[in-house]
């Protein structure tokens, strides 16, 4: 039992008279908060449709063998055309089980694996983005809030030097140089531009939750559950992981839920711009190559851009009701 469970819990609880506020009494914040969330019918609708997602990317190759279609296995000359169109399925012809979303004009490509590969690669860049984000912010958050000298300083000075860093620029700036050092070895080129950009978008997304994190230290610091570690002797390093973080559950949840939504719409950008991953399928790439063919096969631009949107507006409505599950201001 930690010290500040042992403050919070006190001394023996009274009997209370009346048997109906034994259950209220007996609830922590996290199961109150999570009774809150599972009563909100928006947010259980928005986690159904991110476990769908979830369940895509990670069953893909099972589910493009169950259609019988092929990631990247087109044949230009016998899924094309003399107009590199192609030769099933829409625009030219209607729905047909062998290509469900239709094949890629000039590369025959199957666009429904491409789906599935795209719903992958977008959710393990954010996924992985995003923890590695946090567990950054949340330790130099700790660090800056609970160092009252130039440890405080240094950090600050970091997150807002990273803060003037302008993201598209530096991402921009540093994959030619990526693509001109491993462009010899193109397997190794696929990996280093997928970890690439796992680290730029981590590297731009830890500031602003350890802002959040340094002010909860600091006002938490002064507590009396810190004071009666530091009377015990309680290392500096249990104080910060033991004491500090369980109290700062809360907004580390609320901060990664509203993350999460940005960085896929981030890896989209990114791979739209040209400075995404290589080598697998993305829907930023396959928006870039359909936005020639909207007139004539609108198809092709909107069913990545489907899945980013619902998607996104999924984690997006999923993470304002995290927020006000964990917020006891809130009244919805």
């Amino acid at each position: 039992m930690t010290v500040s469970e042992v403050l919070i819990q006190g001394p023996d609880p009274e009997v209370d008279p009346e048997p109906g506020n034994d259950e209220i009494a007996g609830r922590s914040p996290m199961r109150i908060a999570m009774d809150r969330l599972l009563s909100d019918k928006v947010a259980l609708l928005c986690a159904g449709i991110v476990l769908v997602y979830v369940l895509i990317a990670v069953f893909a190759p099972l589910l493009c063998r169950l259609f019988g279609v092929e990631v990247r296995a087109g044949d230009p000359v016998t899924d094309t055309d003399s107009f590199n169109y192609p030769v099933i399925g829409p625009p030219n012809y209607g729905f047909t089980w062998q290509a469900p979303l239709g094949l890629e004009p000039n590369s025959g490509n199957d666009l429904l694996a491409e789906w599935f590969y795209g719903a992958r690669t977008s959710l393990i860049v954010a996924t992985i983005a995003t923890i590695v984000s946090t567990v950054v912010g949340v330790v130099l958050g700790l660090i800056a809030g609970y160092s009252r000298g130039w440890g405080d300083r240094v950090v600050t000075f970091v997150t807002d030097l990273f803060l003037t860093l302008p993201f598209l620029l530096v991402a921009i700036a540093v994959s030619p140089m990526l693509v001109e050092r491993w462009k010899e070895k193109p397997a190794m080129l696929d990996s280093a531009s997928l970890i690439t950009l796992i680290v730029i978008l981590s590297i731009f997304g830890w500031m602003g939750l350890a802002r959040l994190i340094r002010g909860e230290v600091v006002s938490l610091r002064e507590r009396e559950f810190i004071e009666a570690a530091h009377v015990l002797g309680m290392p500096t390093h249990r104080i910060l992981f033991k004491e500090l973080l369980p109290n700062l559950v809360a907004p580390i949840v609320v901060s990664f839920s509203l993350s999460l939504p940005a960085v896929i719409a981030a890896e989209a950008t990114l791979a739209y711009l040209g400075v995404g991953v290589t080598g697998r399928p993305s829907w930023g790439q396959t928006i870039l190559r359909a936005q020639n063919w909207f007139d004539e096969y609108p198809l092709f631009l909107y069913a990545p851009i489907v899945g980013i949107v619902v998607l996104v507006f999924a984690l997006n409505l999923l993470g304002d009701a995290i927020r006000d599950a964990f917020d006891p201001k809130s009244f919805r």
